[in-house]
């Protein structure tokens, strides 16, 4: 059998046996009609995708994503040009590595995020040609996001059920995360709300296992929030975590029960589930959980911020951001980037940004810093690791909080608040990541 030698879609000579065989790698066509780099799209007009895109031709390549994920295939269409034409996605953009594409806003179905994805960030992750791919961010036109409600109460919103002025707030997570039954969990909650917690959630992979029963830990949590606002005088929050085939079901049975707030792993559970809840009436707060597996390559897959981006037009009211300092990952620029962008004035609500993932009582004053005072500090092990247990950790936490808003030194405010001091003295303080 002889093989025939065929140039592939970027000019190499590939073998093949028959045409029909592979005829994605004997002929691609040029993809030149969704090349414009002259090109000035009406940001009114058009969602703007910026991508960091490896190939071995960059330009063709991207010529070939623009129309992949538009109304172009993998083959040059003699029909409906007109139709074609108006409603192609275009790279006008090229430096380096770095492209810009423009998609019609008529394109999309308006509210509608599942689709937006499926778009912009569908098959274009498994072209054979390209080598890496990662949607750095996407722009919205105001017409597209009016078709969403975003956020029910937003900053403003929380701040004003808790009645909590312009100060950060102060979460935790019931560790251990796993294991406690409903009792324990209450217990561990009220420790944390009556040493200074304003708000308790659930941990991400906490749902309605055999050990800990959803219903049962709803109300006894719900009421320890009741019983240490009554001791406080602060209002107090908790966030269970509905994450499930039944998330609606399980919303309605908190609301019933006097909650006012739940949590749900936007990713895991889709954006469509975020916005469905948006219509119980309560307070969302939103998870990042297996967001690295998608956001952390540099050169491949999708930014976090796209994804902030998307939950705030879903309807979350708080968000982890990340908190560049302690255990996870991520730089300063990164985080307030993110941060910016789901408290920018867009038209929708502010979402509440979360910072957790190792955070302790010597990393606030830093966080404050550069965060500002519209923050929500999350610490799990931060406080039930202090040495004198929980309420104690709680204690410190708001003690540093209340040293970062007075412009006091950590080491200066805890000469007279034991509980902090004892924090500094096993965690010491920390620096954020630039």
């Amino acid at each position: 059998m002889m093989i025939q030698l065929k140039r592939n879609y970027f000019g190499k000579v590939a073998p093949s046996t028959d045409q029909s065989e592979n005829p994605f790698i004997i002929r691609l066509p040029c993809r030149s009609m969704y090349v414009n780099l002259g090109f000035d799209p009406d940001p009114e007009q058009f969602i703007i995708a910026s991508f960091h895109l490896e190939s071995e031709n960059v330009l063709k390549c991207a010529g070939f994503l623009a129309a992949e994920s538009s109304v172009g295939t993998w083959t040059e269409l003699t029909t409906m040009k007109n139709r074609i034409e108006k409603l192609k996605a275009v790279v006008f953009r090229k430096e380096g590595n770095f492209i810009q594409v423009a998609y019609p806003l008529e394109l999309f179905e308006y509210g509608n995020i599942p689709l937006l994805l499926s778009d912009v960030a569908g098959n274009i992750f498994g072209l054979e040609y390209v080598s890496r791919l990662k949607l750095l961010d996407l722009d919205f036109p105001k017409d597209y996001i009016s078709s969403f409600p975003g956020p029910l109460y937003g900053i403003e919103g929380v701040r004003n059920i808790l009645k909590t002025g312009e100060r950060p707030h102060v979460g935790t997570i019931i560790k251990p995360k796993m294991g406690l039954n409903p009792e324990e969990t209450a217990g561990v909650a009220f420790d944390a709300y009556t040493g200074g917690c304003d708000f308790v959630k659930d941990d991400e992979n906490l749902s309605d296992q055999k050990f800990c029963p959803f219903e049962e830990r709803v109300v006894r949590v719900l009421e320890a929030a009741d019983k240490a606002g009554e001791e406080t005088g602060e209002k107090k929050m908790y966030a269970p975590n509905v994450t499930s085939p039944q998330f609606m079901e399980r919303a309605q049975f908190v609301k019933d029960h006097g909650g006012a707030c739940i949590m749900i792993d936007v990713l895991t559970a889709g954006f469509t589930a975020v916005q469905l809840l948006r219509s119980t009436g309560m307070v969302i707060h939103g998870h990042r959980a297996m967001h690295a597996a998608v956001t952390r390559d540099p050169r491949h897959g999708i930014e976090m911020v796209v994804f902030a981006k998307l939950a705030r037009l879903a309807g979350v009211d708080q968000l982890h951001i990340g908190a560049a300092v302690g255990k996870m990952k991520g730089s300063k620029k990164e985080i307030q980037k993110i941060r910016d962008a789901i408290t920018e004035d867009i038209g929708l609500k502010r979402v509440f940004p979360v910072a957790s993932g190792g955070l302790y009582p010597g990393v606030v004053p830093e966080l404050l810093e550069f965060m500002g005072n519209d923050v929500i500090i999350q610490a799990g092990g931060g406080i039930h690791g202090h040495p004198d247990g929980t309420y104690c950790g709680a204690k410190a936490m708001r003690q540093a909080v209340d040293a970062g808003m007075k412009k006091i030194s950590l080491t200066k405010y805890a000469e007279e608040h034991g509980e902090l001091k004892k924090a500094l003295e096993k965690w010491g303080s920390s620096r954020v990541r630039e």
